[in-house]
């Protein structure tokens, strides 16, 4: 099955969020291994993007609000039983 937002096809849970954000996602996270050079421009560039949209922070918000009421089951959090320990008993201990 496919899955489009808009006319744009979406393969991955990254290509979701890149389309739900607008921009890659990348550009709020940063990547491994960037120079300095390289973050700064993506701050710029980020600055630039909140400068034109200053509620994206507060439609960012109010999304995730909305998916984590229509899946409630992302929260289903089974603990894990751990077998119990064997003790060793004490031999030849009088009581």
């Amino acid at each position: 099955m496919r899955s489009y937002i808009g006319r744009q096809q979406a393969i991955s849970p990254a290509d979701f969020a890149e389309l739900a954000l607008g921009t890659p996602v990348e550009l709020w996270l940063g990547v491994e291994g960037e120079s300095e050079q390289e973050r700064a421009a993506r701050l710029d560039a980020a600055r630039d993007i909140l400068a034109d949209n200053p509620n994206l922070p507060d439609d960012l918000v109010r999304i995730a609000a909305q998916v984590i009421e229509e899946n409630l089951n992302l929260f289903d959090v089974i603990p894990l039983v751990r077998p119990a320990r064997r003790r060793a008993g004490r031999k030849g201990v009088a009581a």
